[in-house]
């Protein structure tokens, strides 16, 4: 049973929240921003799952 472990993407979806708010607030849409890197968090979560299904 020698499988290797899966990859976690949803670090990015934290992190597009994050930096999403951080970058809002300084551009003063921070709602806006928020959305937008939860947005692109999501993106990278489901391509880190597709590439991990497809190393498999």
């Amino acid at each position: 049973m020698n499988r290797r472990s899966t990859a976690a993407g949803g670090i990015f979806i934290f992190l597009g929240l994050i930096i999403g708010a951080a970058y809002g607030i300084n551009a003063g849409q921070p709602m806006l921003w928020l959305l937008r890197g939860f947005g692109a968090g999501i993106v990278l979560a489901i391509l880190v799952w597709l590439i991990d299904r497809w190393r498999n």
